[in-house]
């Protein structure tokens, strides 16, 4: 079963074209907006190192880990550029208004 719930984010606080790093009830989240405004968010932590995904570069939809440069898809969860062998966890965002919402 799925619920919805508010990242506490309200769109604004997310720049086209960035991702960062929220925590809800528990969970680190990294959650992002490409620049043609697409929404996205994946678990925060990279497979390879334990990396804070939140503090990387977005590159389209590639969310470049900060510590050794492992790519994962922000949508998908899947790893587009290696250290990383392991994917992460997508999880499906869309807005309510102004704001955030992610669904588990």
């Amino acid at each position: 079963m799925t619920t919805g719930f508010t990242t506490g984010l309200q769109a604004a606080d997310v720049t086209p074209g960035t991702v960062i790093t929220v925590v809800v009830q528990g969970v680190p989240l990294c959650v992002g907006q490409t620049l043609d405004g697409q929404w996205g968010a994946i678990d925060d932590v990279c497979t390879h190192d334990e990396g804070d995904l939140g503090e990387g570069e977005l590159d389209g939809s590639a969310v470049e880990c900060p510590r050794h440069g492992g790519r994962f898809d922000l949508f998908s969860g899947r790893v587009i550029a290696l250290p990383p062998v392991i994917g992460v966890r997508a999880y499906s965002v869309h807005l309510d208004g102004d704001a955030v919402m992610v669904e588990l």
